[in-house]
């Protein structure tokens, strides 16, 4: 059996398993078989970018900045998921849906990851030199973020907060390449992001919490236990105000709001389906969110092309 294909939380049927033997378990180490991890992290970017050219007037948001955000994504989620598996490759082969990843399998030694985690961090600079001083001092300043998560989970139950800092990172950067300076708005964006991270993110490591609590693993899904669904109002809610007063503050057309209503449905939505013993139901609605965000975007997207 292909290995792709026993990692549980991949995507069946994915096209790394078409790739060549030897680039695959490189591809699973990015998660390229698992893309909702790089949509978690460009929507953010891109929400950064839309609020930007609503606060410059309106029009089409940056094309090139877009893409350049979209390739980025891509890359530094995979490096990031390499820094982690690295980290984490003893944890990962005591748990059931983590213990078939390249490393903790023996499909990729450590000393090949590293060097394959340099490669990517690389490609990472070429695409970050594309921006202005700020935004690449910005990018920079995450790093430390990114580097302290895989951690967390070891000595706080709030790793997912951590998490949400260094994915939503890019609401700065989006801002920040369009304006060369950082803003109320910009950050009351990030917090949305963050707040949306910690309910996406419980509901992710609901999958693992029976394992966690075995080996001593700390997460958010442990911490509020059968109060979850409570939690999850409250993230979610947070996030749609914090967006909402994002909006307000760069003046952004009424009618951008929309998205603001529409994400508070799929947000219920989800809530309504919550099971934190279902694991499948987990691993479905934390890839939902994807939609979520891109709900968001198009009421951001709304507010640009309306002003």
């Amino acid at each position: 059996m292909n290995e792709t294909s026993q990692i549980l939380d991949a995507v069946k049927g994915s096209w790394v398993q078409r790739l060549p033997a030897i680039s695959q378990p490189y591809a699973q180490l990015m998660r390229l078989d698992r893309p909702i991890g790089w949509w978690l992290l460009l929507l953010p970017c891109w929400w950064g970018l839309a609020l930007a050219q609503i606060g410059a007037g309106g029009g089409w948001p940056n094309f090139r900045y877009a893409v350049l955000f979209l390739l980025g994504a891509i890359v530094m989620r995979g490096a990031g998921c390499t820094l982690n598996d690295i980290v984490d490759r003893n944890i990962d082969s005591a748990v059931e849906r983590t213990r078939a990843r390249p490393i903790p399998s023996g499909q990729i030694s450590v000393r090949a990851a590293i060097i394959f985690l340099g490669l990517q961090l690389l490609v990472g600079l070429i695409i970050l030199l594309q921006f202005n001083g700020l935004t690449i001092k910005t990018a920079i300043a995450s790093l430390a973020i990114v580097a302290i998560y895989p951690f967390m989970k070891r000595i706080t139950y709030w790793p997912q907060l951590v998490l949400g800092l260094a994915f939503n990172w890019g609401t700065l950067l989006g801002w920040t390449a369009i304006h060369n300076n950082l803003s109320y708005a910009a950050v009351t964006l990030f917090m949305a992001g963050v707040s949306w991270t910690m309910a996406y993110d419980t509901i992710y490591a609901h999958q693992d919490k029976d394992d966690d609590a075995l080996i001593g693993v700390k997460s958010t899904a442990l911490k509020f236990g059968d109060a979850t669904v409570y939690w999850l109002i409250f993230f979610f809610a947070a996030a749609l105000v914090l967006v909402v007063i994002s909006l307000w503050l760069v003046k952004a057309p009424a009618i951008a709001q929309i998205g603001v209503a529409g994400a508070a449905l799929h947000a219920a939505w989800q809530v309504s389906r919550f099971n934190g013993d279902n694991v499948n139901q987990c691993l479905k609605l934390f890839r939902a969110n994807r939609m979520f965000g891109l709900i968001i975007l198009t009421g951001l997207l709304i507010g640009c092309i309306t002003l």
